[in-house]
């Protein structure tokens, strides 16, 4: 085995790693208001998001190989590496989507500890951005397009980020006043019942959607990846294992819950009732699949963050915790340049060590050592599915100790 093939296998590992931190990280964006309403159970709201997720990984590759074109300029346009980038066997950029993985998992799991929902694809294209200026300067960043359109970290990343929450809040909190206005009158017991049921609907949506666009991401890196080590010439197409390697492991994400941003979402921001709920899940759903036809890469983070704001303002005399959101939006605003941050010291510390095979193996076993320290951190106060609901007062109950392995 050469040393580009150990290297090619610890960037597939790390990817699918950073699709598996991306599914139980954004459960919460389809599945916290149900939970929070009692519209589903919590086990079965995170298997039906899991399922839907898988599913919707299949539905679309036609973004895959291009989607990092907007931020990075390690690809043409039609997907394939950058030639100078495949000196000695393609390490060259493999060392720079390695670095770029672990800024996106790293910053993933810091913001899962701290029950903090920020965005899995900025973690991402953070780490990848910082591995990019750090392997080929300021110039290996597309940070505005050719100015023909909204393009390049200011077009598809920043201006987004601003806009997104702030349109699904106001599509919420005008849905939630509606709700309450029509429903004057009516007994509550039929109105949180249908509420409920509509939950369900737009919930499942959300994660569908969820699927076909998170997965595209890590199908991406990964086919570019066995590109660049010679291993696939195919820009036009994805190769099957790839797709159902990135659908299981975004889904086995999903189902494991991510219970912490699950509470934060669901308790944190405002107590969400049935009504609320379901205006919250459809604003989230509307704002995501509009932003898709017309192109633009939204974080479902923010527009569910967003939605489940606007319900607060928009429901008569709701509680709405202002300071849990500010903290939610400092996570938003250093999401990108911390992620960048790490991923730019990985790249340091592979090129330090020659770029090749060893700074790979001394990248992933940081990346490793990290992630099971935070692990073993989480474990000191866990949230699961008994305690997700409790009610919001810094911290939920503890639960009884559990086995190894099972998720938090």
């Amino acid at each position: 085995m050469t040393d580009t093939s150990v290297i090619l296998a610890l960037v597939v590992i790390a990817a699918l790693g950073f699709d598996f931190t991306n599914g139980f990280h954004d459960t919460a964006n389809a599945m916290a208001s149900s939970i929070a309403t009692g519209a589903l159970r919590p086990k079965t709201a995170v298997a039906l998001s899991g399922i839907l997720n898988l599913i919707g990984a299949f539905l679309s590759v036609e973004v895959a190989l291009t989607v990092t074109n907007a931020v990075v300029k390690i690809q043409s346009s039609s997907g394939a590496p950058r030639p100078e980038l495949l000196a000695d066997g393609g390490t060259a950029l493999l060392l720079i989507v390695l670095a770029g993985l672990v800024g996106g998992i790293v910053w993933n799991l810091l913001t899962w500890l701290l029950g903090l929902p920020s965005s899995s694809s900025h973690a991402l294209f953070g780490g990848l951005i910082g591995a990019s200026v750090a392997g080929l300067g300021w110039a290996g960043v597309n940070w505005t397009g050719d100015g023909s359109k909204l393009d390049g970290v200011v077009g598809k990343v920043i201006l987004p980020a601003l806009i997104s929450p702030v349109i699904a809040g106001v599509v919420a909190a005008a849905g939630t006043w509606l709700v309450y206005r029509v429903t004057v009158g009516v007994a509550q017991r039929f109105t949180d019942n249908g509420f409920r049921w509509g939950q369900v609907g737009s919930a499942s949506l959300i994660s569908l959607a969820h699927g076909t666009n998170d997965a595209q991401k890590t199908m991406g890196v990964i086919t570019l990846a066995l590109i660049a080590a010679g291993d696939w010439t195919d820009t036009a197409t994805i190769p099957f294992w790839v797709k159902a390697a990135c659908a299981v492991a975004i889904a086995l994400g999903t189902y494991l819950g991510g219970w912490r941003i699950i509470r934060t979402l669901g308790k944190g921001l405002v107590e969400i009732a049935p009504p609320q709920g379901l205006a919250a899940d459809s604003a989230s759903a509307t704002v995501i699949l509009a932003s898709s036809h017309l192109g633009f890469a939204l974080s479902t983070t923010h527009v569910a963050t967003g939605s489940i704001l606007g319900s607060g303002v928009g429901r008569p005399g709701a509680r709405v915790r202002w300071r849990v959101a500010g903290r939610l939006v400092a996570a938003w605003l250093i999401t990108l340049p911390a992620a960048a941050i790490v991923g730019a010291a990985m790249w340091w510390v592979g090129n330090l060590l020659g770029g090749g095979l060893a700074g790979s193996i001394v990248i992933f076993v940081i990346l490793v050592a990290l992630s099971g320290f935070m692990y073993l951190r989480s474990r000191r106060e866990r949230v699961d599915h008994h305690n997700v609901n409790d009610d919001w007062g810094g911290a939920p109950a503890v639960t009884e100790p559990v086995p190894a392995g099972t998720a938090s």
